[in-house]
Protein backbone atom coordinates (compact mmCIF):
# COMPACT_ATOMS: atom_id res chain seq x y z
CA UNK A 1 0.00 0.00 0.00
CA UNK A 2 1.73 3.30 -0.75
CA UNK A 3 1.53 6.74 0.71
CA UNK A 4 -0.95 8.06 -1.11
CA UNK A 5 -3.28 5.22 -0.70
CA UNK A 6 -2.61 5.26 3.05
CA UNK A 7 -3.45 9.32 3.49
CA UNK A 8 -6.63 9.17 1.45
CA UNK A 9 -7.59 5.98 3.48
CA UNK A 10 -6.72 7.96 6.66
CA UNK A 11 -8.35 11.51 5.33
CA UNK A 12 -11.54 9.07 5.19
CA UNK A 13 -11.18 7.84 8.61
CA UNK A 14 -10.45 11.35 9.96
CA UNK A 15 -13.77 12.64 8.34
CA UNK A 16 -15.82 9.74 9.22
CA UNK A 17 -15.17 10.08 13.24
CA UNK A 18 -12.89 6.59 13.63
CA UNK A 19 -9.28 8.66 13.55
CA UNK A 20 -10.82 11.91 14.90
CA UNK A 21 -8.35 13.70 17.23
CA UNK A 22 -10.07 13.39 19.89
CA UNK A 23 -10.08 9.77 19.87
CA UNK A 24 -6.56 9.67 19.11
CA UNK A 25 -5.17 12.27 20.83
CA UNK A 26 -3.34 10.77 24.21
CA UNK A 27 -0.89 12.32 26.06
CA UNK A 28 2.63 11.21 26.59
CA UNK A 29 2.46 7.16 25.74
CA UNK A 30 -0.54 6.93 25.98
CA UNK A 31 -1.08 5.90 22.23
CA UNK A 32 1.84 3.84 22.14
CA UNK A 33 1.59 1.95 18.72
CA UNK A 34 0.53 5.06 16.75
CA UNK A 35 1.61 5.61 13.64
CA UNK A 36 2.96 9.46 14.15
CA UNK A 37 6.00 11.41 12.32
CA UNK A 38 6.56 8.78 9.35
CA UNK A 39 6.14 9.34 5.77
CA UNK A 40 1.91 8.64 6.27
CA UNK A 41 1.68 10.48 9.17
CA UNK A 42 3.03 13.32 6.82
CA UNK A 43 1.24 12.88 4.49
CA UNK A 44 -1.96 12.53 6.48
CA UNK A 45 -1.44 15.73 7.90
CA UNK A 46 -1.09 17.48 4.27
CA UNK A 47 -3.97 15.88 2.83
CA UNK A 48 -6.23 17.40 5.76
CA UNK A 49 -4.40 20.65 5.84
CA UNK A 50 -7.59 22.63 4.96
CA UNK A 51 -9.09 20.79 7.73
CA UNK A 52 -6.73 21.23 10.22
CA UNK A 53 -4.86 24.25 11.32
CA UNK A 54 -1.23 23.78 11.65
CA UNK A 55 -0.54 24.31 15.32
CA UNK A 56 -3.06 21.51 16.07
CA UNK A 57 -1.60 19.21 13.72
CA UNK A 58 1.99 19.98 15.29
CA UNK A 59 0.04 19.09 19.03
CA UNK A 60 -1.57 15.99 17.02
CA UNK A 61 2.35 14.75 16.13
CA UNK A 62 3.90 15.65 19.78
CA UNK A 63 0.78 13.57 21.65
CA UNK A 64 1.36 10.60 19.53
CA UNK A 65 4.76 10.50 20.22
CA UNK A 66 4.37 11.18 23.95
CA UNK A 67 7.22 14.18 22.84
CA UNK A 68 6.73 17.42 25.24
CA UNK A 69 4.56 20.35 23.24
CA UNK A 70 4.38 23.75 25.47
CA UNK A 71 0.20 23.15 24.16
CA UNK A 72 -0.20 19.81 25.97
CA UNK A 73 1.75 19.84 29.09
CA UNK A 74 0.03 20.23 32.45
CA UNK A 75 1.63 22.65 35.00
CA UNK A 76 2.79 21.67 37.67
CA UNK A 77 1.00 22.92 41.03
CA UNK A 78 2.77 23.36 44.43
CA UNK A 79 1.52 22.95 48.01
CA UNK A 80 0.75 25.90 48.96
CA UNK A 81 -2.16 26.29 45.61
CA UNK A 82 -3.91 23.06 46.46
CA UNK A 83 -3.54 22.10 50.21
CA UNK A 84 -4.64 24.68 51.82
CA UNK A 85 -8.17 24.36 50.35
CA UNK A 86 -7.93 20.65 50.99
CA UNK A 87 -6.97 20.96 54.50
CA UNK A 88 -9.91 23.09 54.91
CA UNK A 89 -12.47 20.21 54.00
CA UNK A 90 -10.48 18.31 56.58
CA UNK A 91 -10.62 20.28 59.53
CA UNK A 92 -14.66 20.48 58.89
CA UNK A 93 -14.75 16.97 59.42
CA UNK A 94 -16.78 15.73 62.31
CA UNK A 95 -13.50 13.16 63.07
CA UNK A 96 -11.19 16.56 63.57
CA UNK A 97 -14.03 18.51 65.23
CA UNK A 98 -14.46 16.27 68.05
CA UNK A 99 -10.43 16.12 68.17
CA UNK A 100 -11.07 19.44 68.83
CA UNK A 101 -13.50 18.93 71.38
CA UNK A 102 -11.06 16.72 73.47
CA UNK A 103 -8.62 18.91 73.47
CA UNK A 104 -10.95 21.66 74.86
CA UNK A 105 -11.58 19.36 77.49
CA UNK A 106 -8.04 18.16 78.52
CA UNK A 107 -7.43 21.87 79.36
CA UNK A 108 -10.90 22.52 81.44
CA UNK A 109 -9.26 18.75 83.45
CA UNK A 110 -5.71 20.79 83.78
CA UNK A 111 -8.11 23.92 85.38
CA UNK A 112 -10.28 21.68 88.17
CA UNK A 113 -7.09 19.76 88.86
CA UNK A 114 -5.93 23.19 89.64
CA UNK A 115 -8.27 23.61 92.76
CA UNK A 116 -7.88 23.30 96.62
CA UNK A 117 -8.26 19.72 97.88
CA UNK A 118 -10.16 20.02 100.73
CA UNK A 119 -12.68 22.46 101.66
CA UNK A 120 -12.87 23.93 105.54
CA UNK A 121 -15.89 22.47 107.14
CA UNK A 122 -18.06 24.11 109.73
CA UNK A 123 -19.80 22.38 112.83
CA UNK A 124 -22.69 23.97 114.82
CA UNK A 125 -23.85 21.75 118.17
CA UNK A 126 -27.06 22.64 120.63
CA UNK A 127 -27.61 20.53 123.83
CA UNK A 128 -30.64 21.06 125.54
CA UNK A 129 -30.05 20.08 129.59
CA UNK A 130 -30.21 21.75 132.49
CA UNK A 131 -27.87 23.81 131.24
CA UNK A 132 -27.89 24.68 127.71
CA UNK A 133 -24.76 24.78 126.20
CA UNK A 134 -24.01 26.47 122.59
CA UNK A 135 -20.94 25.18 120.49
CA UNK A 136 -19.04 26.54 116.93
CA UNK A 137 -16.43 24.72 115.23
CA UNK A 138 -14.20 25.45 112.10
CA UNK A 139 -11.65 22.39 110.81
CA UNK A 140 -9.33 22.35 107.81
CA UNK A 141 -7.43 19.90 106.58
CA UNK A 142 -3.70 20.82 104.99
CA UNK A 143 -2.38 19.72 101.46
CA UNK A 144 0.75 18.77 103.83
CA UNK A 145 1.75 15.86 100.94
CA UNK A 146 0.87 18.20 97.90
CA UNK A 147 -1.95 16.43 95.99
CA UNK A 148 -3.22 19.01 94.34
CA UNK A 149 0.59 20.29 92.83
CA UNK A 150 0.93 16.35 91.75
CA UNK A 151 -2.81 16.44 90.46
CA UNK A 152 -2.06 19.67 88.51
CA UNK A 153 1.19 18.13 86.71
CA UNK A 154 -0.77 14.80 86.13
CA UNK A 155 -3.51 16.49 84.66
CA UNK A 156 -1.06 18.16 82.46
CA UNK A 157 0.55 15.41 81.38
CA UNK A 158 -3.01 13.78 80.70
CA UNK A 159 -3.44 16.60 78.56
CA UNK A 160 -0.22 16.49 76.66
CA UNK A 161 -0.38 13.11 75.72
CA UNK A 162 -3.63 13.59 74.90
CA UNK A 163 -2.65 16.19 72.31
CA UNK A 164 -0.20 14.44 71.16
CA UNK A 165 -2.09 11.51 70.52
CA UNK A 166 -4.75 13.96 68.35
CA UNK A 167 -1.67 15.18 66.51
CA UNK A 168 -0.81 11.64 65.47
CA UNK A 169 -4.31 10.69 64.91
CA UNK A 170 -4.65 13.87 62.63
CA UNK A 171 -1.34 12.97 60.78
CA UNK A 172 -2.79 9.32 59.88
CA UNK A 173 -5.85 10.81 59.31
CA UNK A 174 -4.71 13.01 56.49
CA UNK A 175 -2.40 10.04 55.50
CA UNK A 176 -5.26 7.88 54.73
CA UNK A 177 -7.01 10.84 52.67
CA UNK A 178 -3.93 12.49 51.22
CA UNK A 179 -3.00 8.39 49.42
CA UNK A 180 -6.87 8.16 48.94
CA UNK A 181 -7.00 10.99 46.58
CA UNK A 182 -3.31 9.48 44.87
CA UNK A 183 -4.74 6.36 44.49
CA UNK A 184 -8.01 7.84 42.79
CA UNK A 185 -5.44 9.96 40.50
CA UNK A 186 -4.15 6.92 39.52
CA UNK A 187 -7.01 4.78 39.05
CA UNK A 188 -8.21 7.79 36.36
CA UNK A 189 -4.64 8.34 34.94
CA UNK A 190 -5.08 4.35 34.29
CA UNK A 191 -8.98 4.33 33.25
CA UNK A 192 -7.63 7.30 30.71
CA UNK A 193 -5.28 4.96 29.22
CA UNK A 194 -7.63 1.84 29.18
CA UNK A 195 -10.07 4.37 27.16
CA UNK A 196 -7.12 5.65 25.27
CA UNK A 197 -6.03 2.35 24.12
CA UNK A 198 -9.62 1.10 23.46
CA UNK A 199 -10.77 4.41 20.99
CA UNK A 200 -7.04 3.42 19.26
CA UNK A 201 -7.65 -0.24 19.10
CA UNK A 202 -10.55 0.80 17.25
CA UNK A 203 -9.19 2.86 14.90
CA UNK A 204 -6.24 0.35 13.92
CA UNK A 205 -8.97 -2.40 13.48
CA UNK A 206 -10.59 0.01 10.46
CA UNK A 207 -7.28 0.09 9.30
CA UNK A 208 -6.71 -3.33 9.19
CA UNK A 209 -10.47 -4.02 7.37
CA UNK A 210 -8.92 -1.20 4.99
CA UNK A 211 -5.75 -3.12 4.53
CA UNK A 212 -7.78 -6.80 4.41
CA UNK A 213 -9.76 -5.09 1.39
CA UNK A 214 -6.73 -4.21 -0.49
CA UNK A 215 -5.23 -7.78 0.31
CA UNK A 216 -2.13 -6.70 2.42
CA UNK A 217 -3.83 -8.66 5.75
CA UNK A 218 -5.57 -12.08 6.63
CA UNK A 219 -8.99 -12.53 7.91
CA UNK A 220 -6.65 -14.25 11.16
CA UNK A 221 -4.77 -10.98 11.20
CA UNK A 222 -8.15 -9.39 11.68
CA UNK A 223 -9.88 -11.83 13.85
CA UNK A 224 -6.51 -10.84 16.36
CA UNK A 225 -7.47 -7.00 15.94
CA UNK A 226 -10.79 -8.00 16.89
CA UNK A 227 -9.66 -10.02 20.25
CA UNK A 228 -7.68 -7.40 20.77
CA UNK A 229 -10.45 -4.73 20.57
CA UNK A 230 -12.37 -7.77 23.14
CA UNK A 231 -9.29 -7.56 25.87
CA UNK A 232 -9.06 -3.35 26.00
CA UNK A 233 -12.79 -3.12 25.99
CA UNK A 234 -12.48 -5.93 28.70
CA UNK A 235 -9.47 -3.65 30.08
CA UNK A 236 -11.44 -0.33 29.92
CA UNK A 237 -14.24 -1.89 32.20
CA UNK A 238 -12.19 -3.02 34.86
CA UNK A 239 -10.31 0.04 34.74
CA UNK A 240 -13.46 2.25 35.55
CA UNK A 241 -14.54 -0.44 38.05
CA UNK A 242 -11.11 0.87 39.82
CA UNK A 243 -12.05 3.96 39.59
CA UNK A 244 -15.61 3.86 40.86
CA UNK A 245 -14.26 2.38 43.89
CA UNK A 246 -11.46 4.76 44.49
CA UNK A 247 -13.99 7.67 43.88
CA UNK A 248 -16.07 6.18 46.34
CA UNK A 249 -13.57 6.02 49.36
CA UNK A 250 -13.03 9.36 48.31
CA UNK A 251 -16.08 10.22 49.05
CA UNK A 252 -16.37 8.01 52.14
CA UNK A 253 -13.15 9.84 53.73
CA UNK A 254 -13.80 12.98 53.05
CA UNK A 255 -17.43 13.19 51.12
CA UNK A 256 -16.18 14.77 47.94
CA UNK A 257 -14.44 13.35 44.80
CA UNK A 258 -13.96 16.46 43.19
CA UNK A 259 -10.84 17.68 45.43
CA UNK A 260 -8.47 20.30 44.72
CA UNK A 261 -5.09 18.03 44.24
CA UNK A 262 -2.01 17.58 42.01
CA UNK A 263 0.43 14.53 42.64
CA UNK A 264 3.76 15.72 44.52
CA UNK A 265 6.29 13.19 44.11
CA UNK A 266 8.65 16.56 43.50
CA UNK A 267 8.23 17.20 47.11
CA UNK A 268 8.60 13.43 47.84
CA UNK A 269 11.81 13.53 46.29
CA UNK A 270 13.09 16.61 48.15
CA UNK A 271 11.83 14.76 51.95
CA UNK A 272 14.51 12.63 50.47
CA UNK A 273 17.04 14.79 49.64
CA UNK A 274 16.71 16.53 52.76
CA UNK A 275 16.56 13.56 55.35
CA UNK A 276 19.83 12.26 53.60
CA UNK A 277 21.48 15.41 53.66
CA UNK A 278 20.06 15.95 56.83
CA UNK A 279 23.29 15.48 60.32
CA UNK A 280 22.76 12.40 62.28
CA UNK A 281 21.28 14.12 65.17
CA UNK A 282 18.02 14.63 63.25
CA UNK A 283 17.69 11.28 61.92
CA UNK A 284 18.18 9.80 65.30
CA UNK A 285 15.97 8.11 67.64
CA UNK A 286 15.02 11.71 69.91
CA UNK A 287 11.65 12.27 71.22
CA UNK A 288 11.98 15.85 68.69
CA UNK A 289 12.56 13.58 66.27
CA UNK A 290 10.11 12.00 65.80
CA UNK A 291 6.89 13.45 67.78
CA UNK A 292 5.63 9.70 66.96
CA UNK A 293 7.62 9.31 70.21
CA UNK A 294 6.75 12.30 72.06
CA UNK A 295 3.25 10.51 73.52
CA UNK A 296 5.54 7.28 74.67
CA UNK A 297 7.65 10.08 76.31
CA UNK A 298 5.19 11.59 77.91
CA UNK A 299 4.22 8.34 79.54
CA UNK A 300 7.56 7.87 81.27
CA UNK A 301 6.82 11.12 82.79
CA UNK A 302 3.30 10.48 83.90
CA UNK A 303 4.02 6.73 85.78
CA UNK A 304 6.39 8.91 87.45
CA UNK A 305 4.20 11.60 88.56
CA UNK A 306 1.61 8.64 89.39
CA UNK A 307 4.51 7.35 91.99
CA UNK A 308 4.27 11.12 93.19
CA UNK A 309 0.48 10.58 93.88
CA UNK A 310 0.63 7.53 95.39
CA UNK A 311 3.11 9.35 97.91
CA UNK A 312 0.78 12.62 97.97
CA UNK A 313 -2.73 10.26 98.48
CA UNK A 314 -1.09 8.04 101.53
CA UNK A 315 0.81 10.65 103.04
CA UNK A 316 -1.01 11.95 106.66
CA UNK A 317 -2.72 15.51 106.32
CA UNK A 318 -3.03 17.35 109.30
CA UNK A 319 -6.30 18.71 110.08
CA UNK A 320 -6.36 22.01 111.96
CA UNK A 321 -9.63 22.87 113.93
CA UNK A 322 -11.25 26.05 115.79
CA UNK A 323 -14.16 25.52 118.07
CA UNK A 324 -15.80 28.19 120.42
CA UNK A 325 -18.46 27.05 123.10
CA UNK A 326 -21.37 28.26 125.35
CA UNK A 327 -22.25 26.43 128.24
CA UNK A 328 -24.63 28.69 130.40
CA UNK A 329 -22.36 31.65 131.37
CA UNK A 330 -19.25 30.05 130.61
CA UNK A 331 -17.44 30.87 127.47
CA UNK A 332 -15.24 27.98 125.95
CA UNK A 333 -12.50 28.59 123.13
CA UNK A 334 -10.56 25.49 121.78
CA UNK A 335 -8.18 24.72 119.61
CA UNK A 336 -7.23 21.29 117.64
CA UNK A 337 -4.96 19.74 115.82
CA UNK A 338 -5.39 15.86 114.65
CA UNK A 339 -3.07 13.84 112.38
CA UNK A 340 -3.44 10.29 111.06
CA UNK A 341 -1.38 7.73 112.53
CA UNK A 342 0.04 5.20 109.70
CA UNK A 343 1.17 2.45 111.66
CA UNK A 344 -1.46 -0.42 110.95
CA UNK A 345 -0.53 0.53 107.01
CA UNK A 346 1.84 2.28 105.41
CA UNK A 347 0.92 2.01 102.37
CA UNK A 348 4.68 0.53 101.12
CA UNK A 349 3.15 -2.06 98.71
CA UNK A 350 1.39 0.98 96.59
CA UNK A 351 4.75 3.11 96.24
CA UNK A 352 6.36 0.03 95.35
CA UNK A 353 3.45 -0.59 92.36
CA UNK A 354 3.97 2.87 91.55
CA UNK A 355 7.74 2.58 90.89
CA UNK A 356 7.68 -0.52 88.86
CA UNK A 357 5.25 1.60 86.18
CA UNK A 358 7.95 4.00 85.97
CA UNK A 359 10.14 1.26 84.58
CA UNK A 360 7.00 -0.32 82.49
CA UNK A 361 6.80 2.98 81.07
CA UNK A 362 10.64 3.26 80.08
CA UNK A 363 10.59 -0.45 78.30
CA UNK A 364 7.41 0.87 76.88
CA UNK A 365 9.36 4.02 75.33
CA UNK A 366 12.56 2.00 74.21
CA UNK A 367 10.16 -0.34 72.21
CA UNK A 368 8.34 2.39 70.70
CA UNK A 369 11.54 4.24 70.06
CA UNK A 370 13.27 1.02 68.62
CA UNK A 371 10.07 -0.15 66.21
CA UNK A 372 10.28 3.73 65.03
CA UNK A 373 14.11 3.94 64.52
CA UNK A 374 13.98 0.54 62.35
CA UNK A 375 10.79 1.70 60.29
CA UNK A 376 12.85 5.42 59.35
CA UNK A 377 15.87 3.42 58.51
CA UNK A 378 13.81 1.26 56.01
CA UNK A 379 11.52 4.14 54.46
CA UNK A 380 15.26 6.55 54.06
CA UNK A 381 16.75 3.30 52.51
CA UNK A 382 13.99 2.34 50.32
CA UNK A 383 11.96 5.60 49.19
CA UNK A 384 15.28 7.18 48.02
CA UNK A 385 15.56 4.01 45.51
CA UNK A 386 12.03 3.82 44.27
CA UNK A 387 13.07 7.48 43.22
CA UNK A 388 15.52 6.17 41.24
CA UNK A 389 13.77 3.62 39.56
CA UNK A 390 10.98 5.75 39.07
CA UNK A 391 12.99 8.76 37.18
CA UNK A 392 14.62 5.75 34.86
CA UNK A 393 11.26 4.50 33.82
CA UNK A 394 10.13 8.04 33.23
CA UNK A 395 13.30 8.19 31.10
CA UNK A 396 12.81 4.85 29.38
CA UNK A 397 9.23 5.21 28.77
CA UNK A 398 9.41 8.72 27.44
CA UNK A 399 12.42 8.22 24.98
CA UNK A 400 12.45 4.64 24.42
CA UNK A 401 8.96 3.68 24.45
CA UNK A 402 8.25 6.49 22.21
CA UNK A 403 10.35 5.43 19.46
CA UNK A 404 9.67 1.93 19.70
CA UNK A 405 6.11 2.56 18.95
CA UNK A 406 6.89 4.88 16.08
CA UNK A 407 9.07 1.99 14.86
CA UNK A 408 6.12 -0.79 15.17
CA UNK A 409 3.52 1.27 13.47
CA UNK A 410 5.67 1.96 11.00
CA UNK A 411 6.81 -1.67 10.40
CA UNK A 412 3.28 -3.47 10.64
CA UNK A 413 1.53 -0.79 8.16
CA UNK A 414 4.60 -1.98 6.19
CA UNK A 415 3.65 -5.07 6.35
CA UNK A 416 7.35 -6.49 7.97
CA UNK A 417 5.87 -7.31 11.50
CA UNK A 418 3.32 -10.04 11.83
CA UNK A 419 -0.42 -8.28 13.46
CA UNK A 420 0.35 -11.07 16.40
CA UNK A 421 4.13 -9.94 17.25
CA UNK A 422 2.80 -5.89 16.66
CA UNK A 423 -0.51 -6.72 19.57
CA UNK A 424 2.26 -8.61 21.72
CA UNK A 425 5.08 -5.34 21.26
CA UNK A 426 1.96 -3.43 21.66
CA UNK A 427 0.77 -5.03 24.88
CA UNK A 428 4.45 -5.10 26.58
CA UNK A 429 4.69 -1.13 26.02
CA UNK A 430 1.24 -0.75 27.45
CA UNK A 431 2.17 -2.99 30.42
CA UNK A 432 5.59 -0.75 30.79
CA UNK A 433 3.16 2.37 31.22
CA UNK A 434 1.20 0.48 34.04
CA UNK A 435 3.95 -0.93 36.06
CA UNK A 436 5.25 3.11 36.50
CA UNK A 437 1.38 4.09 37.39
CA UNK A 438 2.08 1.08 39.92
CA UNK A 439 5.68 2.24 41.11
CA UNK A 440 3.98 5.89 41.87
CA UNK A 441 1.05 4.54 43.53
CA UNK A 442 4.20 2.87 45.51
CA UNK A 443 5.85 5.73 46.79
CA UNK A 444 2.79 7.53 48.12
CA UNK A 445 1.72 4.56 49.85
CA UNK A 446 5.51 3.78 51.32
CA UNK A 447 5.90 7.45 52.02
CA UNK A 448 2.53 8.73 53.47
CA UNK A 449 1.88 5.66 55.48
CA UNK A 450 5.67 6.48 57.39
CA UNK A 451 4.86 10.05 57.78
CA UNK A 452 1.31 9.65 58.85
CA UNK A 453 2.65 6.77 61.72
CA UNK A 454 5.88 8.90 62.55
CA UNK A 455 3.85 12.66 63.17
CA UNK A 456 5.86 13.99 60.24
CA UNK A 457 3.12 14.94 57.91
CA UNK A 458 1.84 17.68 58.87
CA UNK A 459 4.92 19.44 60.20
CA UNK A 460 6.24 18.88 56.70
CA UNK A 461 3.05 20.03 54.91
CA UNK A 462 2.98 23.24 56.56
CA UNK A 463 6.88 23.95 56.11
CA UNK A 464 6.80 22.95 52.36
CA UNK A 465 3.77 24.67 51.37
CA UNK A 466 5.81 28.00 52.28
CA UNK A 467 9.26 26.80 50.93
CA UNK A 468 7.94 25.48 46.98
CA UNK A 469 7.91 27.94 44.70
CA UNK A 470 4.41 28.87 43.42
CA UNK A 471 5.60 29.91 39.83
CA UNK A 472 4.47 26.98 37.67
CA UNK A 473 6.76 24.60 35.90
CA UNK A 474 6.23 21.80 33.16
CA UNK A 475 6.46 18.51 33.35
CA UNK A 476 6.86 16.63 30.21
CA UNK A 477 6.53 13.08 31.04
CA UNK A 478 2.79 12.04 30.51
CA UNK A 479 2.69 9.62 33.52
CA UNK A 480 3.54 12.43 35.72
CA UNK A 481 0.70 14.55 34.96
CA UNK A 482 -2.17 15.80 37.15
CA UNK A 483 -5.35 13.91 35.62
CA UNK A 484 -7.30 14.81 39.53
CA UNK A 485 -7.94 18.47 38.82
Amino acid sequence: MNKTTLARTLACLFRSGLLSCGLVLAAGLLAFALAAENDTLDVFLETNALETKAPEAEEFKAQSLGLPAKETDTPYVAFGQWLPALLTQFNQLPEVQAQLTRQQQAELAIQAADRAVYNPELGLNYQNADTDSYSLGLSQTLDWGDKRGVATKRAELEAQIMFADIGLERNQMLAERLLALAEQAQSRKALTFAEQQLRFTKAQLGIAKQRLAAGDLSNVELQLMQLELATNTADYALAEQAALVADGKVIELLGDNNLAFSEFIKEIHVFATQAKQAPAPELGTSKSALPALASAYQQVLLARVNAMQVKADTSADPTISLGAEKEGSDNKLGVGVSIPLQVRNNYSELQAVADKGIAIAEQGYLARERVLTAKQKHVLYALPRLLERYQDWRELVQVSGAKAAKSLSQQWQAGDVSTSEYLQSRRQLAASYLVGLNLETAIYQSWLTWMGESGQLMPFLNGTAEQISQAPSHMPNAAARTVNQ
